[in-house]
């Protein structure tokens, strides 16, 4: 932070990874400083419990279709008293801060989904969290130079990201896609490019490593069986 700063803006969890940054602590010395804070809580909202007063956010993004609703909509939480100049110029919608015609099913949409998300989400946690450890011991147990990437617990619920020393991530794709076993190397918004994560080599993985990493995203519809299924 110095005397330029006007935002800070940070991941609530990390999408290729899964760590859950400690975004209260941040929020504080946000507030403290007199900066306003934001946080991409895209990958968080409907997994774990997002409260923004208890966060002390000023901005929260998130995403419908993270939390099983409709694709192409998200939402923005601002905080009382914050100001933020027009992003779009027009119409008087979404309180004049972005003009253009609603997309009134999608937000009814992510409405209702977050209210389902909400109320299932302790049970689902809990159910996705055995899943998530019993494939981290499973792969740990029976792969030599594997390593866990982001934090052994503080984690979300649906995510497991591994690295493999000496083995390419992209072969490993190609061969878990060709036994029905969907996966990445990365993020999914960059699955096309072949360099290595850059969330790996910040976290200081060699570019091996990096290379041969595995990211699994766990859901809905994943079950014991399916978790087996990987491990065999």
């Amino acid at each position: 932070i110095t005397d330029k700063t006007i935002l800070i803006s940070v991941m609530h969890a990390n999408n290729e990874v899964g760590t859950i940054e400690p975004i209260a602590e941040i929020g504080k010395i946000a507030r403290e400083a007199g900066i306003y804070f934001h946080t991409d809580a895209v990958q968080a909202v409907g997994h774990i419990p997002v409260k923004v007063d208890e966060l002390g956010v000023d901005l929260l993004a998130m995403s419908a279709h993270k939390f099983y609703g409709p694709k192409g909509v998200g939402a923005l939480y601002i905080r009382k008293g914050t100001k933020l100049i027009s992003f779009m110029h027009g119409g008087e919608q979404e309180r004049r801060r972005r003009a253009g015609t609603e997309n009134v099913p999608a937000i009814v949409g992510l409405g209702k989904t977050a209210e389902i998300a909400q109320r299932e989400m302790d049970a689902e946690a809990k159910r996705l969290i055995s899943l998530r450890d019993k494939l981290i011991k499973g792969l740990m147990g029976r792969i030599e130079h594997i390593c866990l990437n982001g934090h052994p617990t503080r984690r979300l619920p649906n995510n497991v990201n591994v690295s493999i020393e000496f083995v390419e991530g992209e072969s490993m794709l190609l061969n878990l896609d060709l036994e029905g076993i969907a996966a990445s190397t990365g993020s999914a918004c960059s699955s096309s490019s072949l360099e290595p994560s850059y969330v790996l080599l910040a976290m200081g993985l060699s570019h091996e490593l990096a290379h041969g990493s595995l990211r699994f995203s766990l859901g809905r519809e994943t079950t014991e069986e399916d978790i087996d299924r990987v491990l065999e």
